[in-house]
Order: C-alpha cells, then structure tokens, then sequence
C-alpha cells in the first residue's frame, strides 16, 4: 500500500525512485524495501513532505493520492 502509492506519485510526478531516495536522503533501494520492511515514521513523513500530501494519504488504500 505505501509503496504503492508512492510509486503512483513518482508516476504521475515524472519522478524516479532513485530521485526520490536522493532528495530525501534515504540510500539508494531503500524506498523499493518498504513492500517488505516497515520504514521509520519520519522517513515517511520526509516522503509525504516532498509530495505535498499527508502521512495519512501515503498510507491509504484508496487511489485518492494526489
């Protein structure tokens, strides 16, 4: 779900994962573990402020994410 949505951001922001990683200071492959992994709130938190959208929308089930 978190991935999920963050990878549809990515997309629709014409943004790579790698540029993302880079641009919130996590290591390269990090973001591509969370299916997996459970990553540190102010990680997501980090993510969800370079989107412009809530740690809420992040974590939603809906296709909502804007």
């Amino acid at each position: 779900m978190l991935l999920d949505n963050i990878k549809r951001l990515c997309e629709q922001r014409n943004v790579s994962i790698w540029a993302l990683e880079k641009a919130i200071g996590a290591g390269n492959g990090t973001i591509g573990k969370w299916d997996s992994s459970s990553p540190r709130v102010e990680t997501i938190k980090k993510v969800a402020d370079y989107f412009g959208v809530t740690v809420d929308e992040l974590l939603s089930k809906t296709e909502e994410t804007t």
